[in-house]
Parts: C-alpha cells; structure tokens; sequence
C-alpha cells in the first residue's frame, strides 16, 4: 500500500427540517464535515476539509456518497480515519465497514447533553420518600448521576451501566412508595439512557485520555457546517417547508459551495458556459 496523507477525522450530525404538504412533520438531514491532518508532501500546510448533507430517506446510497467523498480527500485502505457521531441509529449505520482502519467514537457532547438534562430533571425530586420520608431520594440520585459522569468519562461502561441501573431501582420504589410524578418520569429518561449507552458501549473510549493527549472527543467542529448548511437556510426564522427531494438537491449544491467545487461541477453540466477569465499582463 502507497505511504498515505495524515488522518482523517470525520464528524457526522443529524438535523431536521419541516415536511412539505400533508405530512405536516419533519424529517431527518445528515450532515458532517471531513477533516484532514495534512498531505504527506507539505506536513505544516493547514488541515483541508469538507462537508456533505444529504437527506437520509431520499438518498438511495447515503454510504456510497460518503466514501466518495473521503477518496476525493485521498483516503486509502491503511488510512488512519475517525468517526465520531451522536449515536443514533441512522447516523451508526452510516459510518460502518467504510475503511478497516477506522475508529468509531461516540461524541462526548451527547453525553454529558443528555446527563445535564437528567440531573435538571433530578433536582426536581422531593428530598425524601416512602413511609414517613424515610428514604432520601433526590440527594441519592444526584450523586449516583455523577458517578455515571465519572464512569463514562474514563470509558468505564460496565460500571456506569451498574449505577445507572441503581438509579432505576430507586426511582421505581420512589413511584411505588409514593407515586411520585418527577420520579416517573426521570425513571423512564433513565430507561431510555441506559439503552443508548447500552447500544453505543463499543464507541465509548476513555475520554479523558484522549482529552490530556489533545485528541478529539467531541463533533464542536461539525456544528457550524450543520448550522450553515441546514439551520441557516432551513429551519431557523424559515417559516418554508420542504419536500424531501428539493430538500437534498439544495443541500448537494450547499455543499459543493462550500468545498469550492461548484464551478467545477457546474462546468461539467454545462460545458460551454463560459471561458475561464485570465488575467491580463500588464
């Protein structure tokens, strides 16, 4: 195999944007950005990137557009190449048997989203519960959230897959004792943690190595493409709503502006569109 370029690192994100006509909903886009260390030929040049967006539900190879994409970077098969993503389902799928040197990560921003959203929720507890209040019960949680911060954060998944199992048991007797409508809640919001990480175990490396080794462990970078390209022009203060094809060829011609390729591509279109400007010679 030839020597390759540096490693690429790619992050992918989902967003959604408001359904044309009766289906009155929405639906799901992908979009992500690629990034490249350098080229082997000039290893202080500046990281080179790219981004795509596609609409997962209309475009019929999502995964093919992807790998075109990293070869159009110079990915070979004994390059090193990161993914790291929000774990959902559509976006996990994506990302698998692209390259065998690939490395799968779940973002650490999910995460910790997730975790906040969970503690907000506990500190809505009441203090003690079951019979005459003698069971704490918010004090415990809270701590045993952090605990699970703790596990995930050093890539311990057995451990936080224990406390947070811990959590739904207390939650559960706090609903039988007391019937208490916070800990309902928070008890299914466990639940439904519990299976993403459940779900994502294999993805979750020892963050805070990677954090003190100044790797990635987050996808902040993907977040102005998918701002740019999908929020701008779609859904933040747009009251228009689109059908999932006008939605993804938009996206394709975004992209290729982005990436400076639209005047490439629009010359293949149409070849005889105009002759390149030249500068004159003074």
């Amino acid at each position: 195999m030839p020597v390759h370029d540096g490693p690429l690192t790619v992050g992918i994100d989902g967003g959604y944007v408001k359904a044309q006509g009766s289906e009155h909903g929405w639906f799901e886009v992908i979009a992500g950005k690629s990034i490249l260390a350098f080229r082997r030929d000039d290893e202080l040049s500046a990281p080179s990137s790219k981004c795509f967006a596609f609409v997962q539900t209309y475009d019929q190879k999502p995964k093919r557009r992807l790998f075109d994409l990293l070869q159009s970077q110079g990915l070979h098969m004994n390059q090193q190449i990161e993914f790291l993503s929000d774990g959902g389902e559509t976006v996990r799928d994506l990302q698998l048997y692209l390259s065998p040197e690939a490395e799968h990560l779940l973002d650490w921003f999910h995460i910790t989203m997730r975790l906040t959203t969970l503690t907000q929720t506990a500190k809505g507890l009441p203090d003690k519960t079951g019979m005459e209040e003698a069971r704490t019960l918010r004090g415990d949680v809270l701590r045993e959230l952090e605990r699970i911060k703790w596990f995930l954060w050093h890539g311990n998944v057995f451990q936080a897959l224990q406390e947070l199992r811990s959590v739904e048991g207390d939650l559960e007797a706090a609903v039988y004792d007391s019937d208490e409508p916070i800990a309902r809640k928070l008890c299914k919001a466990v639940q439904e943690f519990t299976t993403y990480i459940e779900r994502n175990g294999g993805f979750i490396p020892n963050y805070g190595e990677r954090y003190q080794n100044g790797e990635r462990i987050s996808t902040g970078f993907v977040e102005s493409t998918v701002n740019y390209v999908v929020s701008k022009r779609m859904v933040k203060k747009q009251q228009m709503r689109w059908s999932q094809r006008g939605a993804h060829l938009l996206l394709q011609i975004r992209t290729r502006v982005l990436n400076g390729e639209w005047e490439t591509t629009f010359r293949q279109w149409y070849p005889g569109f105009r002759a390149h400007t030249t500068c004159a010679v003074a």
